[in-house]
C-alpha cells in the first residue's frame, strides 16, 4: 500500500511495523533517536503493525516535546518496576510524566524517603541495561481487573472501574505490568539518563479523605549531558530561591499561622518595593497616565453586574457588612480581586468628550484572590498582592495605538531588567460574557497590534479572560524559566454593562472600549522573580543599601562619618559598619548582604583622602576619591536605563 512516510510517498507492506517502515525512510543515525511514531496523527508504539487504510506515518524524535514526554512516562514505568522488585508489598497508583520530569505514587507500609533512592536508582540502571522491551497487550476490562486483583493492586482496579471503554491496554516490563494507554519507548535501553529528585506525600486522587501515598519525583533525559545540565540548573535554582534569599537579606517573612499567603515586608524589602513603585508611578505619569485609587470593598450587586460573581466567584473573598445597628440590614461586599470596576465608576462619574480620550487610569492596587493552600509559593503565588493595574478607556479607532503603547511599555521594562519574553494571544474561553461580534473585534485588534509592533506570537485557544481576549507575556529568566508577567486585555463588554459613553464630534453618544493591563503583574511575584534573576544581587539603583563603609580602627571614624554624609547627600543609600570586628568578617558580611559597593577606610585611605572600593563580586577596584566613587556609582545606576526608553531620576536618603 502507498503511505506518506516522513513527507515522502512510498510503497509499504501491509502488516509491517512502524519501526521497519521508518527505518527504510531515515538514516541510521536519525532512526536511532526515534522513540515512537504518529499514524495519521495518532501516537503509537514503534512495534505497532500498519493496518490497511493508513495514509501518513511520522517519526517522534527523542528531542521533540512529545518524544521527551514519552521517554519520561516510560521512565516512570521503569521506576515502578524497580520499586516493585525491591519492595514487593508496595502497591502502585499512578505515574504520569509532568513538566521537567515524572512521578509515581506508591502505597507502602512506611513512607519512602531519599535514603531509598540509591537502591531504587541502582535497580533502575540494571533494568535499563537489560534493554527490556515494553510489551503492549489489549485486554477486556474484566480480564484486566482479574489480573490486578490477583496482584492485590487495588488502585489499578479502582482506575479500571472509572474507564468506560470495554477494552484497555496493559504494558509489561519484565515482571511489572501497568495499566497505560502508551506509547512507550521500544525498550529500557533508551532510559539511561535519569535521576530521582524528591519524595512527598500525596492523597490518592487528591482527596484528603483518602489514604496518603508516597510520591517519588524524578526526571529523565535523552542523554547524560542533558541530565547534568538540568541538574545544574536545579542547583542554581536552589541557590537563587527567593524564599531563602528573602530571609537572608531580611526582605520579608511569612506567618502562615495568622495570614496564610500574605507577605510581611521588612524595612529593607519595603524599601525595594517603594523604590520600584515610585519609579513605576513616575514612568506612568511620563507616559500620560493619571493616578487613581478605588476602595477595597464593593457591594455584591456590582460584582454581579460585571459578571465576576458568576464567572470568578470561587477566586474572591466576600464579607457581610452591617449598614446600621440592626442585624437585618446586612449587605454582602466583595473584596476586590482587580481594580477595573472602580476605574469604570471613576470614568462614569461625569460625561466625557471624545477630546478627553483616551483616559488612562493607573493604580498600584492591593487585591485579594483566594488561592488554594497547596499552590501558595513564597512571593510567586500569594493571596494578597499589589497589582500595577491600569485601564485605558478610548474610542474604538484609538484602540490599536493604545495597545501598541502598552506593548512598548512592556518591552521597555523587559529591556531594563534584561529579560527576554514570549507573547501569546489568548482567545475566548467557554466561560465568558459578551457578543461574538465584540469578541471578534477585540481579538482582531490584539493580533493586529502585536503584528504592527513586530513581535512574534502564538495563539492560546480558549485561554482569554471571561470578558475579553488578552495578550499574555511570559518572561524568561537567566535559567530559561518562564514566568507569567504582563497581560493586556481588550474589552468591549464591561463598558456596555456599565453604560460607559463619550460624546462624539457630532454630539452623539458612543460606547468606548477598555484595555485592562498590568505590566509587572503582581508586584510581589515580580520582586520574587527579580531576586531569583539576580540571585539577590539586585541592580545598584534598586538595592536597599547601595554602599557600606567599613573602618579598620576607631581612628578612621571621623573620615567615615564625613564620607557617609557626602554619599548620602549625593543621593545614595549608605550604611557605616563601625563595629569592633575584624575587617575580613565585616567584608564577608557585606558580601552576603549583596551590597554593591563595599568601601574600606584605613589609615592609608584617610591619608590619601580616598576610599578603597571593593565590589560585592569580590573584585577590588582600588583607591578612589569620593568624587570618583560618586561618579562611578551614578554611572552604575544609570546603565540599565540606557537599554530602554526609561529614566532614572530619583534617590532615597536617610
Amino acid at each position: 500500500m502507498r503511505v506518506l512516510v516522513e513527507g515522502k510517498e512510498q510503497q509499504v507492506a501491509e502488516g509491517a511495523s512502524c519501526a521497519e517502515t521508518l527505518k527504510t525512510a531515515l538514516s541510521g543515525k536519525k532512526f536511532k533517536s526515534v522513540l515512537a511514531c504518529r499514524i495519521d496523527g495518532r501516537l503509537v508504539d514503534l512495534s505497532l503493525p500498519l493496518e490497511p487504510g493508513v495514509r501518513e506515518l511520522k517519526a517522534v524524535d527523542a528531542d521533540s516535546p512529545e518524544g521527551l514526554d514519552i521517554l519520561r512516562h516510560s521512565a516512570a514505568h521503569l521506576m515502578a518496576a524497580a520499586v516493585k522488585e525491591l519492595f514487593p508489598e508496595a502497591r502502585v497508583a499512578i505515574g504520569p510524566s509532568i513538566e521537567n520530569g515524572f512521578y509515581y505514587d506508591f502505597d507502602y507500609i512506611r513512607p519512602f524517603s531519599t535514603e531509598d533512592f540509591a537502591a531504587i536508582e541502582e535497580r533502575m540502571h540494571t533494568l535499563a541495561a537489560g534493554a527490556l522491551p515494553f510489551i503492549r497487550g489489549d485486554f477486556s476490562k474484566a480480564e484486566a481487573v482479574a489480573r490486578f486483583s490477583e496482584k492485590k493492586e487495588t488502585y489499578k482496579c479502582e482506575l479500571l472501574d472509572n474507564i468506560v471503554e470495554e477494552r484497555v491496554s496493559l504494558y509489561q516490563l519484565g515482571e511489572f505490568v501497568d495499566l497505560c494507554r502508551g506509547p512507550h519507548v521500544p525498550h529500557t535501553g533508551f532510559l539511561s539518563a535519569f535521576k530521582l529528585l524528591s519524595v512527598a506525600g500525596a492523597y490518592w486522587r487528591g482527596d484528603e479523605n483518602n489514604v496518603m501515598l508516597s510520591r517519588i519525583y524524578a526526571t529523565a533525559f535523552r542523554d547524560e549531558k542533558a541530565l547534568k545540565d538540568y541538574l545544574h540548573r536545579l542547583e542554581e535554582a536552589k541557590r537563587r530561591d527567593h524564599r531563602r534569599l528573602g530571609k537572608e537579606l531580611d526582605f520579608f517573612s511569612f506567618h502562615e499561622e495568622v495570614a496564610p499567603g500574605m507577605v510581611f515586608w521588612h524595612p529593607k524589602g519595603m524599601l525595594v518595593r517603594t523604590i520600584l513603585e515610585d519609579f513605576w508611578r513616575k514612568e506612568h505619569l511620563r507616559r500620560g497616565y493619571d493616578m487613581v485609587q478605588g476602595p477595597q470593598l464593593l457591594r455584591r450587586d456590582l460584582w454581579e453586574r460585571s459578571g465576576h460573581y458568576e464567572n470568578y466567584r470561587e477566586n474572591m473573598y466576600f464579607t457581610a457588612i452591617k449598614q446600621d445597628d440592626e442585624a437585618k440590614n446586612v449587605e454582602m461586599h466583595g473584596i476586590k480581586p482587580m481594580n477595573c470596576l472602580a476605574h469604570m465608576l471613576i470614568y462614569g462619574s461625569r460625561l466625557r468628550s471624545y477630546r478627553e480620550l483616551p483616559q488612562r487610569y493607573f493604580e498600584m492596587g492591593v487585591v485579594h484572590r483566594h488561592e488554594k493552600s497547596g499552590v501558595l509559593h513564597g512571593l510567586l503565588r500569594v493571596r494578597q498582592f499589589t497589582q500595577d493595574d491600569a485601564h485605558v478607556i478610548c474610542m474604538p479607532e484609538q484602540l490599536e495605538d493604545e495597545i501598541i503603547g502598552v506593548i512598548t511599555l512592556v518591552r521597555d521594562l523587559m529591556q531594563l531588567f534584561g529579560f527576554s519574553y514570549k507573547v501569546a494571544v489568548a482567545t475566548r474561553p467557554e466561560k465568558s460574557i459578551g457578543s461574538d461580534e465584540d469578541w471578534e473585534r477585540a481579538t482582531r485588534a490584539l493580533i493586529r497590534a502585536v503584528e504592527r509592533a513586530g513581535i512574534s506570537h502564538t495563539i492560546n485557544e480558549g485561554d482569554g479572560a471571561f470578558y475579553g481576549p488578552k495578550i499574555d507575556v511570559r518572561l524568561l529568566d537567566c535559567l530559561d524559566r518562564e514566568w507569567q508577567c504582563s497581560t493586556i486585555q481588550c474589552d468591549f463588554t464591561l463598558p456596555e454593562r456599565f453604560d460607559l459613553v463619550y460624546v462624539g464630534a457630532d454630539g452623539g453618544r458612543y460606547r468606548p472600549v477598555m484595555v485592562h493591563r498590568a505590566i509587572m503583574g503582581s508586584l510581589e511575584r515580580f520582586i520574587g522573580v527579580l531576586i531569583e534573576q539576580y540571585a539577590g544581587a539586585l541592580p545598584t539603583w534598586l538595592h536597599p543599601v547601595q554602599a557600606r563603609l567599613l573602618n579598620v580602627t576607631d581612628a578612621q571614624l571621623p573620615f567615615v562619618q564625613e564620607a557617609k554624609k557626602r554619599l548620602t547627600e549625593a543621593g545614595f543609600r549608605t550604611e557605616a559598619d563601625l563595629r569592633n570586628e575584624k575587617l575580613g568578617f565585616k567584608v564577608r558580611e557585606a558580601q552576603l548582604q549583596k551590597i554593591p559597593y563595599i568601601l574600606i577606610v584605613g589609615d592609608k585611605e584617610v591619608e590619601a583622602e580616598g576610599i578603597n572600593v571593593r565590589l560585592r563580586s569580590g573584585e577590588n577596584i582600588g583607591l578612589r576619591s569620593l568624587a570618583e566613587l560618586i561618579a562611578m556609582m551614578h554611572a552604575d545606576c544609570q546603565e540599565p536605563f540606557k537599554r530602554g526608553g526609561m529614566r532614572y531620576n530619583f534617590a532615597y536618603s536617610e
